[in-house]
C-alpha cells in the first residue's frame, strides 16, 4: 500500500470513527436482516444441505457480488440526485422509511412458518451454482429496492463524498452478509434440523423481523443525516 493510501486510509478510519453511532447501528441492522430467514439465506441454506457446504459458499459469493453490483447502481444514481436536490433526497428517505413498514406489513400477514426442503436435486457444480446466485441477486428487482430504501438513511459523513459513503456501507453490509451467510452454509445441517423441530421458531422469528423492520423504518424517519 502505497504511502498515499495509507494516508486516506487513515484519514477514512479516524473520520468514521467519529460517525461510529451511525455505523454501528447499519452494522446492526445488517446483521440483524441477514440472520432472518429470507429467500437469499434459505436459498443457501437448501443449497448447502442438497450440493454440500463448499456449494453453499459458492452460492454465498455470487449473491454477494451480485450485491455489489445494486451498491454501484445505487452510489452513482442516489449521488446524483443529493447532489441535485436534497428535497428529492428527503423524499428517497421517506420512501425509505415507508418501504419498511410495508415490508413489516407483508412480514405480518405471512404464514408464520418456516419450509426446509432439502429435495435431492441434481448435483451441480461451484461455478453453476455461483453464478445462479450472482443472477437471482442481480435480476431482482426486490434487491435495488431495499438498497435504495436502507442505505441512504444511513450516510454517516457530511464532508466525505457520498459515492465513497456508499461503497463504504456496501463494504460493510457485504462483509456482515458473507460472515452470516457463510455460517448459515458450514451449519447447513444443524440449523435445518433445529429448524424441522421447532415448529414455533417461525412465529417467534416473523414478530422479531417485524420489529426489526419497523425500528429501521422509525430510525430512517428521524435519523438527521
Amino acid at each position: 500500500m502505497s504511502f498515499k493510501a495509507r494516508i486516506l486510509f487513515t484519514f477514512l478510519l479516524i473520520h468514521s470513527l467519529v460517525y461510529y453511532d451511525i455505523l454501528v447501528a447499519f452494522v446492526f441492522s445488517s446483521a440483524v436482516l441477514a440472520i432472518f430467514p429470507g429467500p437469499d439465506n434459505i436459498f443457501v441454506l437448501v443449497q448447502s444441505i442438497t450440493h454440500g457446504k463448499k456449494y453453499g459458499l459458492a452460492t454465498v459469493a455470487g449473491l454477494m457480488t451480485g450485491c455489489l453490483v445494486h451498491a454501484t447502481l445505487l452510489a452513482f444514481g442516489v449521488s446524483a440526485i443529493i447532489k441535485q436536490n436534497p428535497n428529492l433526497y428527503f423524499s428517497i428517505k421517506l420512501f425509505g422509511a415507508f418501504y419498511m413498514f410495508y415490508l413489516a406489513f407483508k412480514v405480518m400477514r405471512s404464514p408464520k412458518k418456516l419450509d426446509i426442503s432439502d429435495g435431492n436435486g441434481e448435483k451441480k457444480s461451484l461455478g453453476s451454482l455461483y453464478r445462479q446466485g450472482f443472477i437471482m441477486n442481480v435480476l431482482n428487482p426486490k434487491v435495488g429496492l431495499f438498497f435504495l430504501a436502507f442505505f441512504p438513511g444511513f450516510l454517516f459523513s457530511h464532508f466525505l463524498n457520498i459515492v465513497l459513503q456508499f461503497y463504504v456501507l456496501a463494504f460493510i453490509f457485504i462483509l456482515v452478509s458473507s460472515a452470516i451467510f457463510s455460517a448459515i452454509a458450514i451449519l447447513a445441517g444443524s440449523i435445518s434440523e433445529y429448524i424441522k423441530t421447532n415448529k414455533s421458531l417461525g412465529k417467534v422469528l416473523s414478530w422479531i423481523q417485524v420489529l426489526v423492520f419497523v425500528g429501521i423504518g422509525v430510525y430512517l424517519l428521524f435519523s438527521d443525516k
